[in-house]
């Protein structure tokens, strides 16, 4: 099995084209789940990341 790339919140932010706050809540809603912690921050994945970005692109109202 090969290594995920672990990434920050806000490192994940700027890879999907979003806010943290968005990553946030995406947690917070149970869409993207963190892979662990680096000290106090959260982790992710980034397949994870992109994933829920593709899924909230589907579900944006007005989304093609």
């Amino acid at each position: 099995m090969t290594g995920a790339t672990l990434v920050t919140g806000a490192l994940a932010a700027h890879e999907a084209g979003v806010t943290p706050a968005t990553i946030r809540k995406w947690v917070q809603l149970g869409h993207l789940g963190p892979a662990g912690r680096q000290g106090r921050a959260h982790v992710f994945r980034l397949e994870d990341v992109f994933a829920a970005e593709r899924a909230a692109r589907r579900k944006a109202p007005g989304a093609r």
